[in-house]
């Protein structure tokens, strides 16, 4: 009942949105779909249900800060405000005329925009289910687990039996901190960008490019002596293929993080699109016929990225404990050992 609330609110949120463009003149539905999908300057959840997000400029060492609501007018339409104004997403120096002007050398954008808006959200909350699981943990050790406790354990223990130690092996323990952030990270803001009005933050590249760039670097800093001699004396390989193999090997360690990171990106950008995308078919249709088959292939749809939201969550993390092992793996060591026992 409760899915079946939050799809129905979805749906009149999608109206809302959508009564603008239709109401105005023809309806866009590339328009309504990138506004969704894409970052902003304001979170819009309605018609008259809009939060204005903090403007924070740093232009030559002067810091400008002031509400994004001044960017906007009563037709929600940006406009220029105190020298700068939004082109395609983003704040540039303007000219008289509100045009960007060629020279943007010493102007940062620090704005809490909707994706990073919605990120401290999530980092809220995770920090508000696991201090309170792990104080009781404290409260009451080895008591059998209870309310939000007893529904996490086993996903917890999940990460860590069957990502973590399988593919790992006995120094699984010093990843797990990363693991489960990066498991439940995902998992949440996934299931946040389902909700009416949500940020489509896991679909935001530069967020997946970050979460990548985690897993490589633990990757190449857990390395050890057989890691990097597998990369730069492939074994078996003969001496003559080294200068093509090592390139090949080196770019082989920069295209993983590459797949975990379009991979993520483009599988909940695509969700978001295809979801929109049904419900654009009954204002561009306006047909009582098409109504209830978009909305039943949109539920649908729904129903099947509350899977892919979890399934990404694990693809990512489960990767990212797979490269851990392959970098701190000891072939040498274990067949000396078995070439040992076999001798004596």
């Amino acid at each position: 009942m409760k899915r079946l609330f939050v799809l129905l609110f979805s749906f009149l949120t999608i109206s809302a949105f959508a009564e603008a463009p239709v109401e105005g003149g023809k309806f866009n539905a590339g328009e309504m779909i990138t506004h969704h999908i894409a970052d902003d300057y304001n979170w819009h959840f309605a018609d008259g249900a809009t939060v204005y997000l903090p403007v924070i400029l740093i232009d030559n060492g002067t810091v400008n800060t002031f509400s994004s609501h001044h960017f906007y007018d009563e037709n929600h339409e940006t406009v220029p405000y105190n020298g700068y104004v939004i082109e395609h997403g983003h704040i540039y120096r303007a000219n008289a005329e509100g045009e960007p002007v060629a020279d943007q050398s010493g102007l940062y954008d620090l704005s809490i925009t909707k994706n990073v808006a919605s990120m401290f959200i999530s980092v809220l909350l995770l920090f508000g289910i696991f201090f309170t699981i792990a104080g009781r943990y404290k409260k009451n050790p080895g008591k059998a687990p209870s309310g939000i406790q007893s529904f996490f354990e086993p996903i917890i223990i999940f990460v860590r039996d069957d990502i973590a130690k399988a593919n790992i092996g006995p120094k699984y323990e010093r990843y797990m901190p990363f693991l489960l952030t990066v498991f439940f990270f995902i998992w949440f803001n996934n299931l946040l960008g389902l909700m009416p009005g949500g940020a489509n933050l896991t679909g935001n590249i530069a967020v997946t490019l970050v979460l990548a760039s985690l897993t490589l670097l633990i990757t190449v800093f857990s390395g050890n002596k057989n890691y990097w001699k597998h990369i730069f004396a492939t074994p078996g390989v003969p001496g003559w293929l080294a200068p093509i193999m090592i390139p090949v090997e080196l770019i082989g360690i920069l295209t993983k993080p590459f797949s975990l990171m379009v991979r993520l990106f483009a599988n909940i950008t695509a969700g978001h699109i295809i979801i929109l995308s049904l419900f654009s078919l009954i204002f561009i249709f306006q047909s009582v016929a098409v109504g209830p088959l978009s909305v039943a292939f949109a539920t649908f749809m729904n129903f099947l990225e509350l899977f892919v939201a979890l399934l990404q969550a694990y693809i990512f993390t489960l990767l990212s404990a797979m490269y851990f092992g392959g970098a701190v793996e000891e072939h040498h060591h274990e067949e000396e050992h078995a070439h040992g026992e076999a001798h004596h």
